[in-house]
């Protein structure tokens, strides 16, 4: 499955509406990794323009406390998206025969993936950047575009060596869960002292 090309596509569906309050339509099979991929891309997308909401100064304080839970749920979703994703993986590795000193990567294939969704965005926002302003700004943001095509390059060779790693059994994959406490109200003091 090719990520990256995925990613962008979903990035571009997003944009045809522009909206964080558009529908998810998925074009993959229900229960399948590539629809689980699309989903991802698609909460980091509007993620991502849930921020862009936010930021400016005069923004009504009872619409960006809004926006702010919007984001925590959105983050939230994007973590179990994440670990759907890892266990897609155990499972694909499941079965290999992992060498005794094989070390444990410091990242999984769920975390690496949620990065290079993330670029995805980067990339495509810096591409219309670089075509808008004056010259200065047009020079900076191709800079920084050129910059991210060469990180997009590396994290794409990075995923493919860990996944081959991991199924010739020279690397192990672990998986941690994030735990995160801030939206349990079981375990975030602010919400089981009330």
């Amino acid at each position: 499955m090719e990520l990256y090309g995925l990613f962008e596509r979903q990035v571009a569906e997003y944009h045809k509406t522009d909206s964080v309050d558009a529908e998810l339509t998925n074009p993959y099979a229900e229960g399948t990794m590539e629809a689980v991929l699309w989903e991802k891309s698609w909460v980091d997308t509007v993620q991502w323009h849930l921020e862009d909401l936010v930021r400016p100064d005069d923004v009504d304080p009872v619409y960006a406390l809004q926006l702010k839970r919007r984001i925590d749920r959105s983050n939230q979703h994007r973590t179990d998206l994440v670990e759907r994703i890892d266990d897609y993986f155990m499972s694909q590795f499941a079965s290999v025969q992992v060498q005794p000193d094989a070390p444990i990567n410091t990242e999984t294939p769920g975390w690496a993936v949620d990065r290079l969704s993330i670029l995805a965005l980067k990339i495509y926002h810096f591409a219309i950047e670089a075509n808008r302003g004056d010259e200065a700004h047009r020079q900076k943001c191709q800079a920084k575009l050129d910059t991210l095509l060469v990180q997009r390059e590396d994290l794409t060779s990075a995923i493919d060596a860990l996944l081959a790693d991991l199924a010739a059994g020279r690397r192990r994959m672990r998986l941690y869960r994030q735990m995160k406490m801030y939206n349990d109200p079981s375990l975030n003091p602010m919400l089981y002292k009330k």
